[in-house]
């Protein structure tokens, strides 16, 4: 008999690539969606609304043994700033604590909430580890931490596994967001002011997330624990953008203008987070899961790269 997984967010980017996983290691997924609009591979499609307002998840938890919890706020909607904690704590936190709650009481065993490295920081030169302290910097970064911390506390009083996987950017077959904005702009041929970039940058393939996630959803000593998980291989930006003109057969046309000098004209233009997110470094160790389960990422990022710039070269008539 299939083991049960309720999967929230299922139809996300990742959500979608974790329930044919999840399918192909023998658990019956139900997927928790807004709208409950069926989403392919799963059992069991669940409408369970908007998270920003109360969900009874009684009925999607029934006989369920572990949940994967994806579903978030991400993005700046609606005139928010970065900094509007109030938005991002209704549903990354708030929303994380009710269904945490309530799989506590359904008697399930194990939650997996996938976080994000931006609860270390977002940029120095050193790899962030497991062991480092939290730095959040914005209403994000500080929603998903938070949300870690009240996941422990209920663990602690319930007896519910939670596991906590950090990874950084996540790209593949129909990324979205910067890296889409990326790959547009290299398929196009725009001159990018990147070439003079040190700049080092971990980044996560889909299918190396959902690995990990299914990895810690069965072994035992994953419960209690926070892991950094990402590609094995860190890159240098400039590298990244040619590595996509390759996949994308589009030469890489990289400008070579100095760090200080990107950062004093975002500055001028009202870019400065943008432009940081370009100049600062951001590299995971992910040494503590390889060590902890013998795990390695099975994807280079090399074909991560291939794959995402493939699936993109087939939609786009590129």
């Amino acid at each position: 008999m299939s083991r049960r997984l309720l999967i929230t967010g299922a139809n996300g980017f990742v959500g979608q690539a974790l329930i044919g996983g999840a399918v192909g290691r023998g658990w019956q997924v139900l997927a928790a969606t807004r709208t409950g609009q069926p989403v392919a591979g799963a059992a069991i499609n669940l409408a369970v609304g908007d998270l920003s307002k109360p969900v009874d998840w009684s009925a999607a938890l029934s006989g369920c043994e572990a949940v994967v919890h994806l579903a978030a706020r991400v993005h700046v909607l609606n005139g928010l700033g970065a900094n509007d904690d109030a938005a991002f704590q209704q549903v990354n936190v708030a929303a994380t604590v009710h269904l945490a709650r309530s799989a506590a009481a359904a008697g399930v065993r194990r939650l997996v909430f996938v976080s994000s490295v931006k609860v270390l920081g977002e940029g120095r030169e050193r790899p962030y580890t497991d062991d480092d302290a939290p730095g959040p910097e914005d209403a994000y970064a500080r929603s998903k931490y938070e949300a870690e911390r009240r996941l422990f506390e209920i663990a602690a009083e319930t007896g519910l596994e939670v596991v906590v996987l950090r990874p950084p950017l996540v790209y593949g077959p129909g990324v979205k967001a910067n890296f889409l904005n990326l790959m547009e702009k290299v398929a196009r041929g725009w001159p990018l002011p990147l070439g003079a970039l040190k700049t080092r940058r971990s980044f996560c393939y889909v299918e190396n997330l959902i690995d990990a996630i299914l990895v810690v959803l069965d072994h035992p000593s994953a419960a209690g624990k926070r892991y950094l998980v990402a590609d094995e291989e860190t890159l240098v930006l400039p590298e990244l953008v040619r590595q996509l003109g390759l996949a994308l057969d589009r030469p890489a046309r990289l400008i070579p203008v100095p760090a200080g000098v990107l950062l004093a004209v975002a500055g001028l233009l009202g870019k400065r987070a943008w432009a940081r997110r370009l100049t600062d470094s951001l590299e995971v160790d992910i040494s503590g899961i390889r060590t902890a389960f013998g795990w390695r990422p099975p994807v280079s990022v090399m074909a991560g790269m291939r794959a995402t710039a493939g699936e993109y070269r087939r939609c786009h008539g590129v």
